[in-house]
């Protein structure tokens, strides 16, 4: 199957929403956090990047949920900051004290053509949310060179409707989180006290635009969404009414990877139960309410992690 922004790039229609998508920058709500701040001209807001975007690294990336790795892995660009603030981040150096450096679209598309050029099957894009504008100006070039494999949006979850409106028939795979079911504890721990509200509305329109996740002949993604949850220590993610939402208000057959990679880090410490790691009691109770509520696309990671606790 063809990766999608190929059939809105013969329409031509690909440049259109480049350029509507660079405006957003000159009154930024790209995100929720609707900081409103002219990124054109260089200011930032709460996720610290201007009118160039980040990278921290680019490779191909083997950890990743099987339907993405394959045989080749997925080709993956971490991009600099965030648009959350997460206590117990795994990679702060990243979301939070921006460790990377700023690319041109230029760099930017050539990344995209390495990572296809060594065999990715995808060109997996993390933390997109703050910099899909720059996103699209590196793909329109990209794809004058040869870019053909399916664009992954690999998401935090506080995604704005409008910005993915703008990409409705460019991303192929949405990997959106779905971080916490309670706004209170959202707010508390990543600083965002309406996530669960836009985090609902998002992953909504995510499943509208692609579907359930489509497998190849070789079990590699090609098409929908894939959902991850990351559980945390006594219950704060909410984990019961999360996958009740995926359930009933998406669908039954949603890809869901429940991780279980939590362990302490950043400022972990402050914020008692998070400053112990997942016990596989509190791990094994999460997958059960999952299969309770009738999902059964479990991500298969064929191993747990030696920082689960008993």
């Amino acid at each position: 199957m063809p990766a999608s922004y190929l059939r809105l790039q013969r329409r031509g229609k690909l440049h259109q929403r480049v350029e509507q998508a660079v405006a957003m920058l000159a009154d930024c709500h790209l995100c929720p956090r609707d900081c409103g701040v002219d990124r054109l001209a260089g200011e930032v807001g709460t996720c610290r990047t201007g009118r160039q975007a980040s990278v921290a690294s680019f490779h191909a990336h083997f950890g990743e949920e099987a339907p993405l790795v394959g045989s080749h892995g997925s080709g993956t660009i971490f991009f600099s900051w965030c648009n959350l603030r997460c206590l117990f981040c795994q990679n702060y150096e990243i979301s939070q004290l921006g460790e990377g450096e700023a690319v041109t679209p230029d760099t930017l598309a050539m990344m995209m053509l390495v990572l296809q050029k060594r065999g990715g099957h995808n060109i997996n894009l993390v933390s997109p949310s703050h910099v899909v504008p720059q996103i699209l100006e590196a793909l329109e070039l990209a794809i004058e060179y040869g870019l053909t494999i399916p664009l992954v949006y690999n998401t935090g979850g506080y995604d704005a409707l409008a910005t993915l409106a703008l990409l409705d028939g460019i991303v192929d795979i949405y990997m959106p989180d779905m971080k916490y079911a309670d706004a209170a504890i959202a707010q508390e721990l990543s600083g965002i006290k309406d996530y669960p509200a836009h985090n609902r509305a998002a992953v909504k329109e995510m499943h509208r635009q692609v579907g359930d996740l489509t497998l190849d002949e070789n079990g590699v993604a090609s098409r929908g969404l894939l959902v991850r949850h990351l559980v945390l220590p006594e219950g704060l993610a909410g984990t019961a009414d999360v996958v009740r939402f995926l359930a009933t208000e998406i669908s039954p057959q949603t890809y869901l990877n429940i991780m279980d990679q939590y362990r302490p880090c950043h400022k972990a410490h402050t914020r008692p139960p998070l400053d112990r790691p997942l016990t596989r009691q509190e791990y094994r109770q999460a997958v059960d309410l999952a299969l309770a509520a009738g999902l059964t696309r479990l991500d298969d990671r064929r191993r747990r992690p030696v920082w689960l606790w008993g």
